[in-house]
C-alpha cells in the first residue's frame, strides 16, 4: 500500500503545481491593495488610500513616483491602463500613448541610414503620454486633488535615497548621457569622478523636476481660486503641460537636441478613452487594450487553445510548452502583421483576428509532434466578411524566416558573457506596472513606460523622452499597419490585463519585458485557471519565452529584429525528459533562473470579500495590503 501511495504521488507530483511554495508571501487586503516596481512607489500607493483616495487615486500616485524614480520610464513616455468602473461594472481603456511628431516619415528616417527609427535620443521620442493620461484618469475616476496625489513624487523629487538598480544603470550608460547635456546635468551628480553617478542610499536630488511637478499643482491651485470645478482644476494643470510653459521648454529643449517635437504637436495630442477588446475563455471574460498593443495576441492565444486539453497535458510537461509555444509564435506572426494604430488606415482586422473560427482554423495548423519554423500570418479578413487586400504583399514578402540573422534572448534574461550583478539589473530592467484596488470596488491595471534611462531629458523641465519611435517600421512589407507617420501611434509592447468572472472582477495583472509581456501573462492566467495556482505562486512560477517573433524594441537594421525560429528559453529546473523531448521537436534550447519579468496581480476572493496580492518574487516589486 506505502509504495502504491508512493507510485501515485510521483505520477501525481509534476501537476501539483498548486501546492508549490513561494518565496514571498501572498498579500491578503480587505480595504485596499496597492502594488507597483519599487517599495517607495507602493508606499507612496498606500499613503493616497489612507487619504480616502480610491484604488484611481492610488495608482496615479505611483505612476507620479515610479515616473520621478525612473523604475523604468519617466515622466516623457506612455501610460496604458484599464480600469473596472464599479457604478457602471464595465471595463474601460486609456490610451496615453504619445505620437510621431512633425516630420517623423519613413524617408526622414531611411536618410539616416535606419531600417527602424533610433532607440535613443531624442529622434526616437513621440510626445509624451503619461502626464496627460494620469491626468485625465484623476480628473475623470479620481476623487482627490492633484495636490495631494503629487504630494510624494513631489517630496521624492525634492530628494530621495536613489536604490542601486536605478544608480547602476544611470552608471553603465553614462557615456550615452553625456551626449544630452540637460540628462548630464540631473544624472551624472559626480562628474569627473570614477563613478559619476549617484551612489545607491545616496540623496538624488531633481529640481527641475520638482519645479515642472509643483508648476502642475500651482495651475491646480490658481483655477480653484478662480471658482473652477475639481476636474477643471487638473485640466487646467493638463493645458500648462501641454500648452502653456511646461510645453514651450519641453519643445525648446527637444529642438535644441535635434528632436522633432513641436509645440502643435503636444496641443493636438490627447488621450483616448476606449473600449477595451476581450474575448471569452472558459466562462472569463479577459479584458486587453486595443491593437495599438500587443495585447490582444493574448486573446488570440487563448482562442486557439481552448481546442486544446491544456491540464491533461500537465503543467511544464512537453507537450504543454510545446502546444502553447506554437500557439504564441501563431498569435505573435498576426501581431507582427496586423496590429497597429486604430485611429489610422487602413484599419486592422479584429473583428476577423478574435473569431473563435478563425482560432480554429489557426489551432489546426499545430503539429503535435514538431515545431513549424515557418509560421506566418494567416488571412483573418473571410471570418469578418472581407477580401484581404494583403495577399500578393504576404505572397511577395514570404515571410523568410533566416535563424542566422538574430541571437535574441530578451533583455530580462541576458546571462552569458556577463557577471552576475549585471545579469541581475538586465534582468530586472523593462518598464514597471502599476495595480490598484479598493472596497468600493475601483480596479486599475497600468502598464506604463518611456523615457527610461539613458534618457533625453528635454530643456529644463527634468522629463525624460520617451524611446518608443523605435516600435514603428518603415517598411509596409513588415506591417501595412504600423509604418511611421506624423500623429500615429506605435504598435507598442505594453499590456495591462483584467479578468472578470460572473460579472465581477475576477483577476487584474500585468509584467515588464518587452515582447515577452504576453507571453508572460498568457502563463501567469493559465497558472491559476488551469491549474489553480493562487497569485504569488502563478507570479513565481517557471514560465518560457519563444524567440519566434519579430523584436518590438532595439536595433535599427532589419537583421536586429528578426525572429529566430525555435528557440526557446527554459527555466534551469525543466527536467531532463522535457528539454530531451522538446529537443526532438526541433527546439533550440536556452535556460535560465529567471524567465519572466516581473509580475504583479490582484485576485478578488468573492467567497470572503478580501483581495490577494501576487508581486513577483524577483526584482523590485512590491505591494502593500489593508
Amino acid at each position: 500500500m506505502k509504495n502504491l501511495l508512493l507510485l501515485i504521488a510521483l505520477l501525481v507530483a509534476p501537476f501539483a503545481a498548486s501546492a508549490q511554495q513561494t518565496q514571498k508571501p501572498v498579500l491578503h487586503g480587505k480595504n485596499w491593495m496597492a502594488i507597483t516596481g519599487k517599495p517607495l512607489a507602493a508606499t507612496a500607493g498606500a499613503m493616497t488610500f489612507q487619504k480616502g483616495g480610491n484604488a484611481v487615486d492610488a495608482a496615479c500616485a505611483m505612476l507620479a513616483a515610479t515616473c520621478t524614480m525612473w523604475d523604468v520610464l519617466s515622466w516623457g513616455g506612455e501610460t496604458q491602463a484599464l480600469i473596472y468602473n464599479p457604478k457602471t461594472k464595465k471595463v474601460l481603456a486609456i490610451n496615453a500613448l504619445g505620437v510621431a511628431p512633425t516630420g517623423a516619415t519613413p524617408e526622414f528616417f531611411k536618410s539616416k541610414g535606419y531600417n527602424f527609427p533610433p532607440e535613443n535620443g531624442p529622434l526616437a521620442a513621440t510626445t509624451p503620454g503619461t502626464a496627460g493620461g494620469l491626468l485625465y484618469m484623476l480628473a475623470n475616476y479620481g476623487t482627490l486633488s492633484l495636490e495631494q496625489v503629487l504630494a510624494p513624487a513631489i517630496e521624492m523629487a525634492a530628494g530621495y535615497p536613489i536604490e542601486a538598480q536605478t544608480a547602476n544603470s544611470i552608471e553603465r550608460n553614462k557615456e550615452l548621457i553625456k551626449q544630452w547635456p540637460y540628462s548630464k546635468k540631473v544624472f551624472l551628480t559626480h562628474p569627473g569622478e570614477e563613478r559619476e553617478a549617484p551612489e545607491a542610499g545616496e540623496i538624488f536630488v531633481q529640481k527641475d523636476l520638482l519645479q515642472t511637478l509643483n508648476k502642475l499643482v500651482e495651475a491646480e491651485r490658481t483655477a480653484l481660486k478662480k471658482g473652477k470645478s475639481r476636474k477643471e482644476a487638473i485640466m487646467a494643470a493638463y493645458n500648462r503641460f501641454y500648452k502653456g510653459d511646461i510645453a514651450k521648454e519641453f519643445v525648446r529643449g527637444s529642438k535644441e537636441q535635434g528632436g522633432l517635437i513641436t509645440m502643435q504637436d503636444l496641443a493636438n495630442w490627447q488621450p483616448i478613452e476606449e473600449e477595451p477588446l476581450a474575448v471569452n475563455y472558459k466562462g472569463i471574460e479577459v479584458y486587453k487594450l486595443q491593437q495599438w498593443t500587443q495585447g490582444p495576441t493574448m486573446l488570440q492565444a487563448l482562442n486557439i487553445l481552448e481546442n486544446f486539453d491544456l491540464k491533461g497535458m500537465g503543467y511544464n510537461s512537453a507537450p504543454y510548452i510545446h502546444t502553447l509555444y506554437q500557439t504564441m509564435n501563431l498569435a505573435f506572426a498576426d501581431r507582427d502583421f496586423y496590429y497597429g494604430d486604430p485611429y489610422f488606415a487602413p484599419q486592422e482586422p479584429m473583428k476577423g483576428l478574435l473569431s473563435k473560427d478563425y482560432a480554429k482554423q489557426r489551432a489546426a495548423l499545430i503539429d503535435t509532434n514538431k515545431n513549424n519554423p515557418q509560421i506566418g500570418p494567416g488571412n483573418p479578413y473571410p471570418f469578418e466578411g472581407k477580401t484581404n487586400p494583403y495577399l500578393k504583399l504576404l505572397k511577395e514578402r514570404g515571410f523568410e524566416l533566416d535563424t542566422t540573422k538574430r541571437n535574441f534572448v530578451p533583455a530580462h534574461d541576458i546571462r552569458n558573457g556577463s557577471s552576475m550583478s549585471e545579469y541581475q539589473d538586465r534582468l530586472w530592467r523593462g518598464t514597471t506596472t502599476i495595480e490598484a484596488a479598493d472596497k468600493e470596488g475601483w480596479v486599475v491595471s497600468i502598464t506604463p513606460s518611456g523615457g527610461w534611462i539613458p534618457a533625453t531629458i528635454a530643456g529644463n523641465t527634468g522629463i525624460g523622452m520617451s524611446q518608443r519611435m523605435q516600435s514603428f517600421v518603415l517598411d509596409k512589407s513588415l506591417n501595412p499597419f504600423n509604418v511611421v507617420e506624423p500623429g500615429k501611434r506605435p504598435r507598442v509592447t505594453l499590456t495591462p490585463s483584467m479578468a472578470l468572472k460572473d460579472g465581477k472582477p475576477y483577476l487584474s495583472f500585468a509584467v515588464q519585458g518587452g515582447d515577452t509581456q504576453d507571453q508572460n501573462l498568457l502563463q501567469f492566467f493559465l497558472n491559476v485557471v488551469e491549474f489553480g495556482m493562487n497569485v504569488q505562486q502563478a507570479a513565481e512560477a517557471a514560465n518560457f519565452n519563444t524567440n519566434q517573433l519579430w523584436l518590438s524594441l532595439g536595433g535599427t537594421k532589419t537583421e536586429d529584429r528578426q525572429p529566430k525560429p525555435g528557440h526557446i528559453l527554459l527555466h534551469d529546473s525543466t527536467p531532463e525528459e522535457v528539454r530531451s523531448k522538446l529537443k526532438q521537436m526541433g527546439y533550440t534550447l536556452t535556460f535560465d533562473d529567471r524567465t519572466s519579468g516581473p509580475i504583479n496581480a490582484i485576485y478578488f476572493d468573492w467567497k470572503h470579500n478580501s483581495f490577494w496580492g501576487g508581486s513577483s518574487n524577483h526584482g523590485e516589486d512590491y505591494g502593500i495590503g489593508w
